[in-house]
């Protein structure tokens, strides 16, 4: 996909022709996700000549604007208040106010509050200004080595139960790149959910991106997910770039032409996966990577964690 080529003069690229009060309208602010050098000089304009700005955090919003040299008026805007800061919020905008809307960091409405209130102030006829700036998606896109030419985001996978199983289950059927955003606490539960439900993929597991501890592990998605599950929680914003579904490995071929698998190889990768998957888990990543029969592999997978389960004197994981 080809960048647009930039056409705007100099008025048209700030929120007014001149610094100082912003013209009429809501103005969707994207701030640092971590580096405060990655702000932009326009939105620290808009920040200071809006009149009022829309926080998910005024808290947080108040150290950026402090490090900005920026003095303003902060009202919260969050999915728990947002009925009642609406009602606070679109008076201002139609009498002909000017508002920023602000998120925690990166760009507001991707996987994050602004919605409800930048499609009000749509009905109601009011100019919506866009002040593009930092995102963690596209950040972790464009250092994931993943393609990038079509991919789906889909931020926050439901905790559990029958909606994290659907959720799996959608994203089993995209045949693109897609990002995720996790919590560190349920990294290891997700890479192994992930695995067992679309097989072995490349993955890249982005983490304080922009920050001092910024990191990016890139792998396979079950070794990743084994690593993961033998480690304490890492710390910090983690956002992972999943790649699409490979065309079928050598082994895949070979089993499908009904020529043998090698044993030993699958009893390796079963071993390794049973320190971090259930047995059931373990077997279809396993089945997906190798190309072998599923049922072949989780049978083999029973036997080994029953064997294991025996040595060691513990319940199996089945």
């Amino acid at each position: 996909m080809s960048k647009p080529r930039s056409s705007l003069t100099a008025a048209e690229g700030s929120a007014s022709a001149a610094p100082g009060k912003c013209s009429p309208g809501l103005y969707v602010v994207a701030t640092p996700i971590g580096n405060l050098a990655d702000v932009t000089r326009r939105a620290r304009d808009v920040l200071a000549g809006a009149d009022l700005i829309a926080c998910e955090d005024t808290r947080r919003t108040g150290r950026l604007l402090a490090a900005l040299g920026v003095a303003n008026r902060l009202v919260a805007y969050h999915d728990h208040n947002a009925p009642r800061a609406l009602r606070r919020l679109l008076p201002v905008l139609e009498r002909g106010g000017s508002v920023a809307l602000a998120s925690d960091a990166g760009t507001p409405l991707i996987s994050d509050p602004g919605y409800r209130l930048v499609g009000a102030a749509l009905d109601a006829g009011v100019n919506v200004v866009a002040v593009p700036g930092p995102s963690s998606v596209a950040a972790a896109l464009s250092v994931s080595g993943m393609p990038t030419d079509r991919f789906a985001f889909v931020g926050f996978l439901p905790p559990r139960g029958g909606a994290r199983r659907d959720a799996l289950a959608d994203l089993s059927v995209l045949r693109m790149t897609v990002v995720l955003f996790e919590s560190p606490r349920r990294l290891a539960a997700t890479l192994a959910d992930l695995a067992a439900e679309l097989g072995d993929r490349p993955l890249a597991i982005a983490r304080e991106l922009t920050k001092r501890h910024e990191e990016v592990r890139r792998g396979r998605l079950c070794a990743l997910a084994e690593r993961a599950a033998a480690e304490a929680p890492p710390k910090g914003e983690i956002v992972l770039v999943l790649g699409p579904p490979e065309r079928p490995a050598p082994a895949d071929r070979a089993a499908r032409a009904g020529e043998p698998v090698d044993a030993a190889l699958i009893d390796d990768k079963l071993g390794a996966a049973l320190g971090a998957m259930t047995a059931r888990d373990a077997a279809r990543c396993v089945a997906a990577e190798t190309g072998a029969s599923r049922r072949e592999v989780y049978a083999r997978a029973v036997a080994l964690a029953d064997a294991r389960a025996t040595r060691d004197g513990g319940p199996t994981r089945r």
